[in-house]
């Protein structure tokens, strides 16, 4: 199949493209697409791939579901449009930047700055109905992102992978830490953030890993 996202992604992801599963996942995602309201926009799916290739990889960050209020979901996790008022664990996040790099809480939520300094920021379901959560959940999505952290696990080296709250934990628990960093914590939502989030350091962590490797470190 012949998808439309940045090349060296297509060269590592191919084989999954032309995966029975992808091809279903793919009349799907069309289907939802002509009938109803789904984010983020169509063009936007990959956006994350698009704004921060392969080799580039410095770090991952794992989301669960895009955004699925108006405006915000534009295929970056965590992230949202300029203009667009933070959603709860976006301002935490600021937050514990703030704390742990006395960083300036910025001006607009949206982290494609991160993701062209190299951070992939990977939502495990790249769409999601309007104002219906988990919608597009189970359909095929997080196999391929599944496949898309084996890859980089496995091909790449010194990758920070930052795993917030259980799910993503899960999802990344094969990831060899002798090769890579994983950092854990709870999850930056409001019903957690107290209980490990803040205070986890984990911004820090990842540029002194960076660095202690010969990369550049993150401006976050």
């Amino acid at each position: 199949m012949d998808v439309r996202i940045e090349p060296s992604w297509k060269k590592v992801l191919q084989s999954e493209f032309d995966e029975p599963y992808f091809v279903e996942l793919t009349d799907f995602v069309r289907s939802e697409y002509a009938s109803r309201k789904i984010f983020p926009p169509a063009k936007l799916i990959f956006n994350a791939f698009d704004q921060c290739p392969f080799d580039k990889v410095k770090v991952v960050i794992l989301g669960q579901d895009p955004y699925h209020d108006d405006g915000q979901a534009h295929g970056l996790c965590f992230s949202v449009n300029d203009g667009v008022q933070y959603p709860p664990s976006l301002q935490n996040i600021f937050k514990e930047i703030h704390d742990d790099l006395g960083v300036a809480v910025p001006q607009s939520g949206n982290l494609e700055r991160w993701a062209q300094q190299g951070v992939l920021l990977l939502n495990a379901t790249l769409t999601v109905r309007a104002h219906q959560a988990g919608s597009h959940q189970n359909k095929g999505w997080e196999r391929f992102t599944d496949a898309v952290i084996r890859k980089i696990a496995e091909e790449r080296q010194h990758v920070v992978f930052m795993l917030w709250g259980s799910y993503a934990q899960r999802k990344g628990a094969f990831i060899d830490t002798s090769r890579h960093l994983v950092l854990k914590a709870v999850h930056p939502s409001p019903l957690s953030a107290y209980r490990g989030f803040f205070g986890c350091k984990h911004f820090s962590q990842a540029n002194n890993y960076l660095i202690s490797n010969g990369l550049t470190p993150i401006e976050w």
